[in-house]
């Protein structure tokens, strides 16, 4: 593509960028933009840091070791507000992925439910209310994984159970656990099941552990996923460098759009500099063939992951609202209308993701609420 633009940004205020990302297959953006050289095309020096869990990558970032980070669509909010133990003000102005996610089952939790051969088996209403059926023969409560409290994977969770009439508060546990320790727990009988980011599903079908017994795509086709966040403070220090990492990000995120470059994709997260996982676990979510039961039961779901196609980048401020009002039960209290909005446009900033996407050619919505 044409990028004679470059030569008329401001400069870097800071080159050098430690930038933090989890082990997951959205994580591809990131790792892919290095591997492309899409960072040095930007006059960026990025050093990638793979954690283990959100609650670290939020607090290295807050801490500076961190410039810039993949985080969860709803933390950097959360953050904001101080509603996660810590308050400090992150904003972001790129939506890296869309999608993504799964709800597994223990293979013992699943083969106890009655569902009938003849009806979609991993249809979320079919599946949620054989599983309150099971509840209700049992009286016993359920304990589920989640990733963090203020994620979407909560949301999915907790709107899956409600879906067969569960009470998320009361009729189930839900725990958090960082993604990595999501399989084992299921093996060990610590959970009951989980909703995690890929590649951990496909993991704990493949171990026989786990059935996926719904994703995400089901439950809430577009959500957003993962952003590209920053200290508030850091992008006013460096606004340059924020806008030369976006253009990266969206390059990157609009090569991985293309189905065609997913298998090289794979090939460069499976190495041990990166994901360091077998390309067979990552396969399934990224070509969009995933395993609900090992060795069966396949299903097609393309916009499984979702990197840029249908303005996925784009911050949409509307679900950045409707996000704060489903975590009402979390909060404790009702967030009034007007703070949420402040909230919202401060954390989800439209402009800066405009302000990239104009110098690539790419058009994006001009309100900054779905209709």
């Amino acid at each position: 593509m044409n990028r004679t633009f470059i030569n008329k940004l401001s400069p870097a205020e800071r080159p050098d960028i430690n930038l933090g990302y989890m082990r997951l297959s959205d994580s591809a953006p990131i790792i892919l933009a290095q591997e492309l050289g899409l960072y040095s095309d930007y006059g960026l020096n990025v050093s990638l840091h793979r954690e283990v869990s959100w609650a670290n990558i939020r607090d290295k970032m807050i801490a500076g070791a961190f410039d810039a980070s993949q985080m969860l669509a709803p933390m950097g909010m959360a953050t904001t507000l101080g509603a996660a133990g810590i308050r400090a003000p992150i904003i972001s102005g790129l939506v890296l992925s869309l999608n993504g996610n799964g709800i597994t089952l223990s293979s013992s939790l699943w083969n106890k439910l009655q569902i009938d051969s003849s009806a979609d088996t991993y249809d979320p209403i079919i599946s949620a209310c054989a599983l309150k059926s099971e509840i209700d023969k049992t009286g016993r409560q359920l304990t589920f994984a989640s990733v963090h409290n203020f994620s979407t994977h909560t949301l999915l969770l907790r709107r899956w159970l409600e879906l067969g009439g569960i009470d998320p508060d009361q009729d189930a546990r839900i725990i958090v656990l960082p993604p990595e320790q999501m399989v084992d727990s299921l093996a060990q009988g610590v959970i009951d099941g989980f909703c995690v980011g890929e590649p951990w599903n496909s993991i704990a079908v493949e171990y026989g552990a786990g059935v996926l017994a719904t994703t995400g795509v089901r439950l809430w086709n577009g959500a957003p996923e993962k952003v590209l966040a920053v200290m508030e403070a850091w992008h006013s220090s460096n606004p340059g460098t924020h806008l030369r990492l976006r253009l990266a990000l969206m390059e990157a995120c609009r090569w991985m759009a293309d189905m065609n470059n997913r298998e090289q994709a794979i090939e460069i997260l499976s190495q041990p500099a990166y994901l360091d996982l077998p390309v067979e676990y990552l396969r399934p979510s990224l070509t969009g063939q995933l395993f609900h039961q090992r060795a069966h039961d396949r299903s097609e779901q393309i916009n499984f992951h979702v990197f840029n196609n249908l303005n996925a980048g784009f911050p949409w401020r509307s679900d950045a609202e409707s996000m704060i009002k489903q975590f009402t039960p979390l909060l404790g209290k009702q967030i009034d209308a007007e703070k949420t909005r402040s909230l919202v446009q401060r954390c989800y900033r439209t402009d800066l993701y405009r302000e990239a996407a104009q110098l690539l050619n790419i058009d994006c919505p001009n309100t900054d609420y779905r209709g």
